[in-house]
Order: C-alpha cells, then structure tokens, then sequence
C-alpha cells in the first residue's frame, strides 16, 4: 500500500522512512510573503519544487530523517541601479535535518554543518518553500547588464546650470572685501 502525503501538513517521519518525495508547480500568487516583497506577480510565474526524504543510519546512534528540497522560480522586482523590472532567478536546493525537538535542535546547531528543523507529523512543507525563496531574494536586485543607460550622477548637473552659481564658491566673499582702506 502507498500513503499519500501532502505538502500542507507533512509527516515528516512517515515521509522519509517511505522515501517519499512531493513535487508541485504552483503559482507564485499561492505565497502571501512573497507576494508581499515582489511587486506585479503575475499568473504566469510559478514555483516548481521536489522534496525527498530519507533516513540515514549512523554507526552506533539513532537513524537521521532527512529531507532534501529543490525549488526554481523567477520572481519579479526592480533594479535598484536603473530602476527598471526585471525577473530574478530563484533557486534553492538544500538538505534538512529533522531533529525530535527545540531544545534538540537549539543543543546541535552550533555544532552542525546542515539546516536543522524540529520533527512533526503536520509540517508545512509549503511554507519551508516560500522560506527558502525570500531567502534566496536578492537584498538589492540589479540586472547583471542594465537594459538602459543609467544615470551615474545625483544632480551636479543641475546644480551646475542653476543661475547665479560662480565656478568658485568663495567668489561671493569679495563683495563684502572693504574698498579702497590702506593699513
């Protein structure tokens, strides 16, 4: 007999020790957080991701329960050199450690290479993926070669045509020189 699993409350346990593995293509709309940093999603854009668990046996200690998750998508966002939009790649593809608990998982943090996670019978594997995404966002999206020229300087040329400007800012001072006054 197969079990089924489900993205949305996972047994993590049940879900390894089958070697189990989920896949989905989902809008990116389905992500309230995500939403919230990209601007304009669009129906189009989806997320595909894979999940497969695994128990890993250990010489002398308890069996591991893994979890490997894969996701791609191109989220939307706007350059910050030419603020322009633009599509940013997103991909994730990470091992997970599942742990019995937070005082586990607080005991073995500093201690272990992999991303640790508390064991549950109701994981939401879903929301795992949207974690991983806004992780993998860039903190300041640019395109790697802008689609426009852009504009290097932060008004010197304005200031430069203004009327009443002199080349020399101390030209003003001059005026205020006493005339004709010999010491």
């Amino acid at each position: 007999m197969t079990r089924e699993f489900f993205a949305d409350r996972l047994d993590v346990k049940a879900f390894a020790q089958a070697r189990g593995q989920l896949s989905g293509h989902d809008s990116l709309l389905k992500y309230k957080r995500l939403a919230q940093v990209a601007p304009k999603l669009r129906p189009e854009l989806y997320v595909d991701w894979h999940a497969a668990g695994e128990v890993r046996d250990r010489l002398g200690a308890s069996a591991q329960i893994w979890l490997r998750l894969q996701a791609q998508a191109q989220c939307p966002a706007v350059c910050q050199r030419c603020m322009q939009p633009m599509d940013v790649p997103l991909k994730v593809d990470r091992w997970f450690r599942f742990v019995a608990d937070e005082a586990a998982a607080e005991a073995q943090d500093d201690e272990s290479e992999e991303d640790l996670l508390v064991l549950s019978r109701e994981f939401a594997l879903n929301e795992l993926v949207e974690d991983e995404l806004l992780l993998d966002m860039p903190l300041v999206p640019r395109h790697e070669r802008c689609p426009v020229a852009v504009k290097m300087s932060a008004g010197e040329e304005e200031i430069a045509q203004e009327p009443g400007r002199s080349g020399n800012p101390f030209a003003a001072l001059a005026d205020f020189k006493p005339h004709g006054h010999k010491k």
